[in-house]
């Protein structure tokens, strides 16, 4: 499951992120977003988890939660809308 996540410290690293979300299970991929013009994070992420139990338990626990100072949105990631 992907999983987006928002609200983050533009301090966060994806090693802390996948650090993080590796409590809850198995985690194939953490991608921060970075600006291409400031070569800064955007405060958000995706984390891919492969098992989808493990990634439910994830945004449940997680979502509102207070990490560095900033409550963290969790939620299902939606595929990008093509127009």
């Amino acid at each position: 499951m992907n999983i987006y996540i928002g609200n983050l410290s533009y301090s966060v690293k994806e090693s802390d992120l996948r650090q993080v979300m590796e409590d809850y299970g198995t985690v194939d991929s953490a991608k921060l977003i970075i600006d291409r013009d400031t070569n800064r994070s955007k405060g958000f992420a995706f984390v891919e988890m492969p098992n989808e139990a493990e990634a439910i338990n994830a945004i449940k626990e997680l979502d509102g939660a207070e990490y560095q100072g900033r409550q963290m949105v969790l939620k299902e990631a939606t595929p990008k809308r093509s127009y």
